[in-house]
């Protein structure tokens, strides 16, 4: 019979509004989690480690897979969640974060929070008195890095030492969560950018910090044979973030970072097994979306940040990468909310 071993929990209470409110132990940690609780729902198991609780899901920003990950982790872990949408409640245009963070805090054990600020999911962190998660803002997508790392270990048993690029705009969110995630992983990155939209400098410094702790290299290029070669993943995002609209800027600019085949061939592992793609979607990899369908009409574009024959290949993970956005969620939920005492993964 094997013997589970807990210890006292750091992360109780603890709110998560971007990677360096974590420690480079208490961030692998929580990968690992992520995957243990996985496993366990492999197997229908799932404890009811937040029985009971009740959490409001803040959604300022519309979503899928952030929205139906919350929820479906809250209620395999035995919470209450509560969808709060920008057309349910007050805030901002009635109410102010600091008033609507008391009230909330007062009436649920933990808060969820996807929207635009970054001050914002800070301020609910301040004002309501319970654990604050950040499930997206124009400066970091957290719940996005934790299962990310999750895929990339699933895959290759292990995250140091790997190499992943970053392909497009690197100064949005998803850049920013993956280069500091990455570098406290000590899984080398690089982050492959027109010029222009290279990471923001103070975001880069973060990195930089953490990588002379765990031995992560951090490669900021313009060049794709430089940040492509002997990358074991390669991962995107949209060229357009929500909220912005200079679509023909952006395809002109990110055009020649679109990931396709010559692109993977760059990185020297298209044949031996040491290779995957990851997207966090939705991606506009064809013309099914009313999106797409716009984009081939007014600039001739069938795909855009990533091609369809690289999205449907051998290669690609976006799909085992979504699911793991409920996993690696648990994760943090359970551990922020849960007990006093953790499992040791």
């Amino acid at each position: 019979m094997t013997t589970t071993t807990f210890f006292q929990n750091q992360f109780y209470g603890k709110s998560i509004l971007k990677e360096t409110d974590l420690s480079v132990n208490e961030l692998n940690y929580l990968v690992d989690y992520g995957l243990h609780l996985k496993g366990l729902a492999k197997q229908n198991i799932h404890t009811k480690l937040l029985a009971d609780k009740n959490i409001a899901l803040i959604f300022e920003k519309n979503s899928t897979r952030t929205m139906s990950a919350f929820t479906t982790a809250a209620n395999e872990l035995g919470a209450h969640p509560v969808f709060l949408g920008k057309n349910e409640i007050h805030l901002f245009h009635k109410e102010s974060i600091e008033d609507t963070a008391k009230v909330l805090g007062s009436m649920y054990d933990a808060i969820e929070f996807r929207g635009f600020r970054q001050s914002s999911v800070e301020a609910l962190a301040k004002y309501s008195g319970v654990p604050v998660w950040n499930g997206l803002t124009d400066d970091w997508h957290p719940t996005q890095t934790i299962p990310d790392l999750m895929t990339i270990k699933e895959n290759f048993g292990h995250l140091a030492g790997l190499k992943v690029a970053y392909l497009g705009d690197g100064r949005n969110n998803v850049a920013h969560s993956l280069l500091v995630g990455c570098a406290m992983a000590g899984v080398n990155v690089a982050i492959v950018s027109p010029e222009s939209l290279q990471p923001a400098a103070e975001v880069l410094e973060i990195a930089q910090g953490y990588a002379k702790e765990t031995g992560a290299e951090i490669t900021i290029t313009s060049d794709l044979a430089t940040g492509l070669k002997d990358a074991n993943v390669v991962t995107t995002d949209v060229w357009v973030s929500m909220g912005e609209d200079n679509w023909k800027e952006r395809i002109d600019l990110l055009l020649p970072y679109q990931v396709n085949m010559n692109a993977l061939a760059m990185t020297g592992h298209l044949d031996d097994g040491q290779l995957i793609v990851l997207h966090c979607l939705p991606a506009f990899h064809d013309l099914r979306t009313e999106v797409g369908k716009e984009v081939y009409v007014k600039y001739g574009l069938k795909e855009m940040e990533i091609t369809d024959e690289v999205f449907q290949s051998q290669y690609g993970r976006q799909f085992d990468e979504a699911e793991n956005r409920k996993h690696g969620i648990k994760a943090m939920m359970a551990a922020t909310l849960g007990t006093q005492f953790i499992p040791k993964i």
